[in-house]
């Protein structure tokens, strides 16, 4: 189906790319955080097994994982204020104007990586967009599987969020496991300065970590669909799609 944007430009909606990384048990789906990794079992109870291969008459499973160290996830500000606030509450639309970025991160003197601000300047240029989405280079498909735990993964420098909210960008979507560094003694500089907590809460803007964009997919300008499982609480599992613009 063609969903047109203006007089030219549509979108075709078979066309879209899915740039989530699944949650599902290892090796599949990467993890941070410390986190285990997700179990998914049949319930058993009173003689009853929610297995089909089992016996059972259902599927009929029990999921435990971690929103933010399994797998593709959007996340609001509930993630850093004293009251927890739920994404599924904050995100009331799910189609914006997306620009795509690759970056590779600059190493510096104490063995960290960092997306610098001159980087996103040189790379974003005067375009403006509503979500920024950002691929690291190189840009390999063990993305998919990674444990980050205990790696001083890469992150951005606080002076990003200058060209960030310059360029309009609401939703900031990354293939790294936070915008922060790993290991900063809880001062989360990045997540503060994009959604102004305290001083001027931003509870519209999200944050969308472990996405995987594939080498196929170029730069350039998208529309994005980004949806979330409806979980109250800070974060959720999401399944952001890309979508070209077409012109016609």
């Amino acid at each position: 189906m063609k969903l047109f944007l203006d007089n030219t430009n549509f979108i075709d909606t078979s066309e879209g790319i899915d740039i989530s990384i699944a949650v599902g048990k290892q090796p599949m789906g990467a993890k941070a955080w410390y986190v285990n990794e997700p179990t998914i079992e049949p319930v058993r109870a009173n003689g009853y097994v929610g297995s089909v291969a089992e016996g059972g008459s259902t599927n009929f499973r029990d999921i435990t994982f971690n929103p933010h160290g399994n797998g593709t996830h959007t996340e609001c500000l509930g993630h850093i204020t004293k009251e927890v606030y739920s994404i599924n509450e904050h995100l009331k639309t799910f189609f914006f104007d997306a620009l795509l970025i690759s970056i590779t991160p600059i190493e510096l003197e104490n063995g960290d990586f960092v997306i610098t601000n001159e980087q996103l300047k040189d790379a974003i240029g005067h375009q403006k967009a509503q979500a920024l989405i950002i691929r690291t280079l190189p840009n390999l498909e063990d993305k998919l599987t990674t444990n980050y735990s205990n790696t001083n993964p890469a992150y951005l420098q606080i002076e990003c969020i200058e060209t960030i909210d310059a360029m309009g960008c609401v939703h900031l979507l990354l293939d790294l496991p936070s915008v922060d560094r790993e290991s900063d003694n809880g001062v989360l500089a990045m997540h503060h300065a994009f959604w102004q907590v305290p001083q001027n809460p931003q509870f519209h803007k999200t944050i969308t970590e472990f996405i995987f964009v594939p080498n196929s997919v170029t730069d350039g300008n998208y529309i994005l669909n980004l949806q979330v499982a409806p979980f109250v609480n800070d974060a959720s599992p999401s399944r952001p799609i890309l979508y070209p613009i077409k012109k016609g």
